[in-house]
């Protein structure tokens, strides 16, 4: 099944459903699916590659306020679905039949329809194969690489139709020095640029030579740091654990309950948004709801918004605005400010220039305060040039001092930054965010 028919396929085999329904059954359906290639390096060289394509189908069947749900993978021939959807639905049927009534049920009744596509240009497999082998000059280049399109689509026995695809690229690699010494890096996107990633591999090279250093070893302290988006990527998972569910707030299990409750506020140049339409997640999610272009967050650093799933839209009598179960950000973006990117180095003067952050978890939930380990990309910058690796450093901050009062500046860009993840299939999570300049950053050892 090519993917330009699935949206077609999904159309036809909820219809032929949905005449099986029995009394007054409701079926939702979800299709997921994709058509990808993957590419793994090790030393420059090419060890692995292939191509995945996959759909599949989840059903949520419900009948009043019972419902249950199940998945299964399709194949394309008509009689083997159709047989493997019937046996999911008797399935689902006798589940429910000693399911409880669910209070938080909310679902989709409308019949309308939409279609978003997301066009990128990502380059042929073997193109970009070329350009990563050439652009590692040599070194011990290992990674992945990932590009092909996604596709959703949303069906209902009501009528409803959505679908949604997106072509996309993601190349993840580090290059290593020896043993753990190794500085990491990514390209993602929609539109491929030969240029930007010729730029990061340069500078891959570049942090690889200064690892042949000897490292500096820092004692616990202050130091001013500047954190790189893929660095501010580990914080911001951080906040968007609970950060902006509607649940969480309710609940007081968010990190940001000091924001509602206490009326702190993050450095009034940081605005944060769920940006679905500049993202590669769909427009929808499972129980047929639409998403608005943008959600504002946080606004100015204040406060300004939620995520709010159906469920916790029935619990607490608000509107859902199509957030999933989780209610975590699925295209999130920070607005740039005003710091120049080319600039950061010489805008740090001497401190911590911090490449990625690793193993991050809560130290302090309620206070937002977070614990977390450098490891690879940390360099000690000396009158804004990069003089020498640092032994790995556990940090100990919160949020509230990183993108509040101790917050220097945003660069003027931010970067797209596509989650690897391949659980399943390919995760259309995305972030866009700048790098972050930080007066003082807590490390404790």
């Amino acid at each position: 099944m090519r993917a330009d028919s699935a949206r077609d396929y999904l159309d036809e085999l909820v219809n032929w459903a949905s005449a099986r329904l029995a009394g007054d059954e409701v079926l939702l359906a979800h299709l997921s699916g994709e058509d990808s290639d993957f590419v793994r390096f090790n030393h420059a060289t090419v060890r692995q590659a292939g191509t995945v394509s996959q759909r599949s189908i989840s059903i949520d069947l419900i009948d009043g306020q019972r419902h249950a749900e199940g998945s299964v993978s399709l194949t394309g021939v008509v009689d083997t679905d159709h047989h493997r959807v019937v046996q999911l639905m008797s399935d689902l049927r006798e589940q429910r039949a000693v399911l409880p009534d669910d209070p938080y049920l909310l679902y989709s009744t409308a019949s309308g329809a939409s279609e978003r596509l997301v066009d990128g240009q990502a380059p042929l497999s073997a193109d970009a194969i070329d350009a990563v082998v050439s652009g590692a000059g040599g070194s011990d280049l290992v990674g992945i690489y990932a590009a092909g399109q996604s596709f959703h689509g949303f069906a209902s026995s009501f009528g409803q139709r959505n679908w949604f695809a997106a072509d996309s690229f993601n190349l993840d690699w580090s290059l290593h020095h020896h043993a753990d010494k190794a500085t990491k890096n990514a390209y993602a996107g929609l539109a491929w640029d030969p240029d930007v990633l010729a730029t990061k591999l340069a500078w891959s090279r570049r942090e690889l030579e200064v690892l042949s250093r000897a490292p500096r070893n820092l004692s616990p302290g202050g130091y001013r740091s500047y954190l790189s988006p893929a660095a501010l990527r580990e914080i911001m998972d951080m906040l968007s654990w609970g950060g902006f569910s509607l649940r969480s707030h309710r609940t007081k299990q968010t990190p940001l309950l000091r924001m509602v409750t206490e009326g702190a506020e993050l450095h009034p140049s940081v605005s944060i948004s769920e940006d679905i339409a500049g993202g590669v997640a769909p427009d929808f999610q499972a129980a047929g709801f639409t998403r608005p272009d943008s959600v504002s967050l946080i606004a100015g650093g204040r406060f300004a918004g939620h995520l709010v799933s159906p469920r916790s839209a029935q619990e607490y009598g608000v509107d859902t605005n199509g957030a999933d179960d989780h209610e975590f950000p699925t295209s999130i973006a920070m607005a740039p400010g005003s710091l120049p990117t080319d600039d950061v180095l010489r805008e740090l003067g001497t401190g911590l220039y911090i490449g990625n952050l690793w193993y991050l978890n809560f130290s302090d939930r309620s206070a937002c305060r977070t614990t977390g380990m450098t490891r690879f990309g940390t360099f000690w910058v000396e009158d804004g040039e990069i003089v020498a690796p640092i032994d790995v450093l556990r940090f100990d901050d919160t949020a509230f001092h990183l993108l509040g009062d101790r917050l220097v500046g945003l660069t003027d860009t931010a970067e797209t930054i596509l989650d690897s993840s391949t659980y399943e299939q390919r995760s259309t999570e995305s972030l866009r965010l700048p790098g972050a300049l930080v007066e003082e950053m807590i490390f404790t050892l």
